[in-house]
């Protein structure tokens, strides 16, 4: 993703949405400014990763209780084990270089039954695959799914099945962010029209590709 200001200021309400009742003790990786935290006002402890030193910086003022700077696997060591009770990683897992390594690692210092909330891009998103098929191209961008720091891609039969491949228990999964209801131009609105003529025609049967993003909420058995 870039780096411009607002990157790290995202409250992404939309994610919040899959946060389970009780936070207990939070851990947020790649947690940004903390502005997240309007959504864990609950929570008992909130532990924050950012590799972004200025940022982890900022982040201080609103992460009450440790802000570890770096990427999750600088973190790893000082993070005690079998500790939290939800792990929120909010599209960042596509940003590591092996998600089945951190997925692995994340289970040790998750509580039995502790909770990982978060989000990740949908490499199926309509507008990729029209760039892939029609365009023939595989072009990176400086944002968005195709963005050119990420290492990891995912469908979302391909991510359930990682969660299923870790021992995660998957509570709920959907897709987030439709491109139908993103306006930000005239051509946006229009394309928005065609995408949801495109949905009835397909009977929904492609109705993954109309997602940018999947949230989750998966539980460590």
């Amino acid at each position: 993703m870039n780096e411009s200001e607002d990157y790290y200021q995202h409250t992404r309400p939309e994610v919040a949405a899959f946060l389970p009742e009780t936070l207990g003790k939070a851990l947020e990786i790649g947690c940004g400014e903390g502005t997240f935290s309007v959504h864990l006002k609950g929570a008992e402890e909130y532990w924050g990763v950012e590799p972004v030193r200025e940022v982890a910086e900022r982040a201080k003022d609103k992460v009450p209780t440790r802000v570890l700077t770096g990427i999750y696997d600088d973190a790893h060591p000082e993070l005690p084990d079998d500790y939290f009770d939800l792990v929120i990683c909010n599209d960042v897992i596509e940003h590591m270089t092996s998600h089945d390594d951190f997925f692995e690692k994340i289970q040790q210092k998750l509580k039995s039954g502790g909770y990982l909330v978060g989000s990740i891009p949908n490499i199926r998103y309509l507008p990729v695959l029209v760039g892939l098929i029609l365009k023939r191209d595989w072009e990176y961008e400086e944002s968005g799914v195709m963005d050119r720091t990420h290492f990891r891609y995912f469908t979302s039969k391909s991510l359930q099945r990682s969660f299923r491949d870790h021992d995660f228990e998957i509570e709920r999964f959907e897709g987030i962010n439709n491109i139908t209801n993103v306006k930000e131009t005239v051509k946006m609105a229009l394309r928005g029209l065609f995408l949801k003529a495109f949905d009835l025609l397909t009977l929904k049967t492609q109705n993954d590709t109309l997602y940018q993003q999947f949230a989750f909420r998966v539980r460590r058995k």
